[in-house]
């Protein structure tokens, strides 16, 4: 018996898109026509049952794979473990959310096939392209402000970077994976800017569909992961994402410091007590934050996050010690008191940051 080889693996990263897939299923197999391919569901073990669905297809159809990932959360990073798992010599990426018009696949697989391209991306801005159906008018102008600021960082002329549907081939893929932030949002800048330039690229475009089922995955974080991503590209990779989400974690609990340091003076405590109530909410904001936001991808909850917080307040507590220590070092040594206070806060704040990478959050960061 001949063994199933695809030509394509299309990856689709998913979270809560149940009522989705099988609808999905069906448009692919009607649009790739003779051309062998494969889906890989890439599921963040959706609390909806995405993974099963997606399970119960593979069951009846050779063509469609299921990833079910636990403890880890990301569009990006799904897409990386969807691709690398391909054996096919070029791989897709689009959503399950039906926006995406599976229909320019072929053409896409065919610039890559051709020789035309190594990247192709569905762009809703080119030729007869258009994204007035899938878009509100506030996600529209984000989209707009998103396209320019990624201009600048790609450093050549794509008309539609920020797009969650492209191919290419899978040796390109491969050679820029080690480069690649898993827990951005948008992976196909990544993928431009790590490629420094150095592949073709070209664009098909396609019509932007209205979403039918589940909840749009575009929120404050995904804003976020964005701008942390150019952050982390400019400084050439020397500062990772999730520090820079830490740092300014650590930065709005100095709010929360101040404002509880006072509330206590107001309810007649003294400086002491109140300054140390200030210092574990701050650090209590700061773990929460940190849970929610910077390390969304492997959130503690239950019994894991109440330990979880205690472990943060020793790490904390560590790394208050090494903040003083230093600067006080420093300023003995006839620094500048500025010098020594920034020392300070800067070997405290990467402490903190790594020793909660370690022993709180205990996965691999980026």
């Amino acid at each position: 018996m001949q063994p199933f080889s695809p030509t394509v693996s299309i990856v689709v990263p998913t979270f809560n898109e149940s009522r989705n897939l099988r609808r999905l299923v069906h448009l692919l197999d009607r649009a790739m026509g003779t051309i062998p391919w494969e889906v890989v569901f890439v599921d963040d073990d959706s609390p909806d049952g995405t993974w099963k669905v997606a399970k119960d297809l593979a069951r009846t159809d050779a063509r469609v794979r299921c990833i079910r990932r636990i403890g880890r959360r990301g569009l990006a990073g799904a897409c990386i473990e969807g691709a690398l798992s391909s054996a096919a010599p070029y791989v897709a990426v689009m959503d399950a959310d039906l926006q995406h018009d599976e229909t320019i696949l072929p053409a896409m697989v065919a610039k890559l096939v051709s020789g035309e391209a190594e990247i192709v991306i569905g762009s809703r801005f080119v030729g007869d392209g258009s994204s007035t159906l899938g878009f509100t008018t506030g996600r529209a102008f984000a989209s707009r402000v998103a396209t320019r600021l990624a201009a600048i960082l790609i450093g050549r002329q794509v008309s539609d970077p920020m797009s969650g549907f492209f191919a290419l081939k899978r040796q390109v893929f491969e050679t820029v994976a080690p480069r690649l932030v898993p827990s951005g949002f948008k992976i196909l800048v990544d993928i431009l800017a790590s490629s420094r330039g150095q592949v073709r690229v070209t664009e098909v475009a396609y019509r932007f569909r209205s979403r039918q089922e589940g909840r749009s995955k575009f929120d404050a974080r995904a804003i976020l992961d964005f701008f942390g991503l150019l952050l982390h590209r400019m400084t050439g990779g020397m500062v990772s994402v999730r520090f820079l989400f830490f740092m300014i974690v650590g930065s709005t609990g100095i709010a929360i410091h101040l404002l509880a340091l006072r509330g206590g003076l107001l309810a007649g405590l003294g400086f002491d007590t109140a300054q140390s109530l200030a210092t574990v909410a701050a650090m209590t904001s700061n773990f929460l934050v940190n849970n929610q936001l910077t390390y969304s991808d492997m959130k503690l909850s239950g019994a894991a996050a109440l330990a979880g917080l205690l472990k943060f307040y020793v790490v904390c507590g560590v790394g208050a010690l090494a903040n003083i220590g230093v600067a006080s070092w420093l300023f003995l040594s006839n620094e500048d008191w500025w010098v020594a206070g920034i020392a300070g806060v800067i070997v405290g704040a990467t402490f903190n940051y790594t020793m909660s990478s370690i022993i709180v959050w205990r996965q691999q960061q980026n």
